[in-house]
């Protein structure tokens, strides 16, 4: 079964920062892009950042740039997101995507292939 997994959310107060990772299960993602996305109570999912499989080009929403980074190392790992200077409003479930298509993750995630269950990040004020 193919499977991302997501770890690394958990509590952290305002100013804070966590690091989530995405890790492969069942295939490899080479030549895949990723993505991160998240949804808070309430609202829906929204796209937060995203990486080509080479890591030379990465995407960001606006609200995150210059607090957030995407990298990745390797196919087993394909994806990490370092958040900084964390807000309340940060907090959501975070999941990670893959996808052949940068422009999909992008621009149409919901066709994104493969999604992971999410990770609970909570900022506290």
């Amino acid at each position: 079964q193919v499977q991302l997994v997501e770890s690394g959310g958990g509590l952290v107060q305002a100013g804070g920062s966590l690091r989530l990772s995405c890790a492969a299960s069942g295939r490899t993602f080479r030549g895949y892009a990723m993505g991160w996305f998240r949804q808070a109570p309430g609202k829906e999912r929204e796209f937060v950042a995203a990486i080509t499989w080479s890591g030379g080009t990465t995407y960001y929403a606006d609200s995150v740039k210059g607090r957030f980074t995407i990298s990745r190392d390797n196919a087993e790992n394909p994806a990490y997101l370092q958040m900084n200077s964390l807000k309340s409003e940060d907090t959501a479930v975070y999941y990670c995507a893959a996808d052949l298509d940068p422009f999909i993750l992008r621009s149409n995630w919901p066709r994104s292939r493969y999604w992971g269950q999410g990770t609970q990040v909570t900022v506290s004020s």
